[in-house]
């Protein structure tokens, strides 16, 4: 089987970046769970994305895809944060008041999970349905975590789908934590050491 060849997107490249993304989430436990309904979800996702780590991912060349779009991912580097005002307003702009505190609570739970060392920030990695299991993600993850190992950097991430913690665990992620408030799906951030 042939290399993927692995892209960093452009500023041109957002919409494409933002859509395999979306549809990467569409069963995503805690994406559904903000928007269970599909119109919410597909309105509010994709805004999502833009302030979760995509703006800022393209302006630092750290929004990675595979060429065929079949996959692609959000990393941030060192020093760079997501957007968290804009997070806030998607989240208050389309929540009830009660999804709201619980979502903002496990926001403040992951604040105190990230390292203190300078580190790569995972945002949002994934693969479009259609091509899954095809080791889009795995090419994604080698991709970025090796720079993280040539320059020293730890990496972090939390992940939303109890399923996804075996892939990780095989890139060299550790489990730091599991993040559970109310009826809130549990959120488990993790940590990789540079190699």
């Amino acid at each position: 089987m042939a290399t993927p060849t692995i892209k960093s997107a452009n500023a041109e490249q957002e919409a494409s970046l933002t859509g395999v993304l979306t549809l990467a989430f569409m069963n995503d436990p805690v994406s559904r769970w903000f928007w269970p309904n599909p119109l919410d979800y597909l309105t509010n996702y994709p805004l999502m994305v833009k302030c979760f780590g995509g703006n800022a991912a393209l302006k630092h060349n750290s929004a990675y895809y595979l060429e065929d779009w079949s996959g692609a991912a959000i990393w941030l580097p060192p020093g760079v944060e997501i957007d968290a005002e804009g997070v806030l307003a998607v989240l208050q702009s389309s929540l009830s008041q009660k999804k709201l505190e619980q979502g903002l609570a496990v926001m403040e739970q992951i604040a105190s999970y990230h390292p203190k060392e300078p580190h790569w920030y995972l945002a949002i990695i994934g693969a479009d349905p259609s091509c899954q299991g095809r080791g889009s993600g795995s090419a994604l993850m080698r991709h970025a975590l090796e720079a993280c190992d040539r320059d020293k950097k730890f990496a972090y991430l939390e992940s939303s789908n109890p399923r996804n913690l075996s892939f990780y665990l095989r890139h060299g992620f550790d489990l730091a934590g599991a993040i559970h408030v109310g009826d809130f799906p549990p959120v488990f951030p993790m940590v990789r050491e540079p190699r």
